[in-house]
């Protein structure tokens, strides 16, 4: 009797050391809320492929990860940002120590059939209409999201480009109530006929079936030929403490992501990078609107993991196909 006991002993060790061995990993991805339908593809397909391995996307405006990161203290191994400033100002060198821009974007006025003189807007009058007393528009909080403080910068460059005094601060007082955490969430607002125009990037309205109406490319911030344009405005937004407030210049639209310093599952954080970074996990960020950066950006080379260098100093991933 004490034999069999002494065997199912053994037996539960060996059993549970077993199962510790195929422990589940799980890998943490902060990441802008614009991202989040081609993350999801990119999660979905990378856990076919890989099993054993769960990512945990968690969605929020790009300055509110941030500062789950250095606020809240929260766990992450991967942080995908819709502003390179976002990780490059507020996370290194403290959180992480590099990162790679991989994306862009450009900003644009999406509608519905519904909206309010929806049969007349264009990329010209614009700007009348959305200050029209009997038209709604919503946009993203500055402070949460680079979606909110973008939008704010374009109304800056508006009111340069068709030479209007006053337009920028006359936008930016318009509909307060309607301002939302990240860019996102104003989808719902519109859908609903709560507003008529949202501020939006082209990628999202995409993937959302939205009617949109594209900027010149003076003010779309999508070119990075009118850079010095961009950087001829600048906002102020909160910083990643309670009261610091942190200058950000114009700049054209690139997301970045890095793998932070302490991330807790950094072989796998690597893994999923890289796929996100090859050519089929391009192709499934172009399929959902947005275009790769081709080279891919880094201001610190030497500090890229060795695998994930390979995408750097390239025009594209190894088989990957421009249009």
């Amino acid at each position: 009797m004490r034999y069999i006991s002494i065997i199912s002993l053994i037996l539960i060790i060996f059993i549970s050391s077993c199962n510790d061995g195929r422990r589940e990993k799980e890998v943490i991805v902060f990441h802008a809320g614009s991202l989040s339908v081609p993350f999801k593809a990119l999660a979905e397909k990378f856990e076919s492929e890989n099993p054993g391995t769960n990512i945990l996307l968690e969605p929020a405006g790009s300055l509110v990860c941030a500062r789950k990161i250095t606020e809240l203290k929260k766990p992450c191994d991967i942080i995908a940002s819709a502003d390179y400033f976002v990780i490059d100002q507020l996370l290194i060198p403290d959180y992480a120590s590099w990162s790679i821009r991989f994306a862009t974007n450009e900003l644009v006025i999406a509608f519905s059939e519904r909206s309010e003189k929806a049969s007349v807007i264009d990329s010209v009058n614009w700007t009348q209409i959305l200050l029209s007393d009997d038209v709604t528009f919503a946009r993203a909080d500055p402070d949460s999201d680079p979606g909110g403080y973008r939008t704010v910068m374009m109304f800056m460059l508006a009111e340069k480009y068709y030479g209007i005094s006053g337009l920028a601060s006359g936008l930016s007082a318009k509909n307060l109530n309607y301002i939302r955490p990240k860019e996102v969430d104003l989808i719902a607002i519109l859908e609903s006929a709560s507003v008529d125009y949202i501020f939006i990037y082209k990628s999202v309205a995409l993937q959302h079936n939205l009617r949109f109406i594209e900027l010149p490319d003076h003010l779309n911030l999508g070119d990075p030929q009118k850079n010095s344009y961009y950087n001829s405005v600048s906002v102020e937004v909160a910083g990643s403490s309670p009261g610091n407030r942190i200058k950000i210049a114009g700049d054209y639209i690139n997301y970045s992501l890095s793998i932070l310093s302490e991330a807790p599952e950094r072989e796998a954080a690597e893994d999923f990078v890289s796929f996100l970074l090859s050519r089929e996990g391009m192709e499934i960020l172009r399929a959902s609107g947005q275009d790769p950066i081709f080279p891919m950006i880094t201001d610190r080379p030497d500090l890229i993991p060795g695998k994930l260098k390979i995408f750097l100093n390239t025009s594209s991933p190894v088989g990957y196909d421009k249009e």
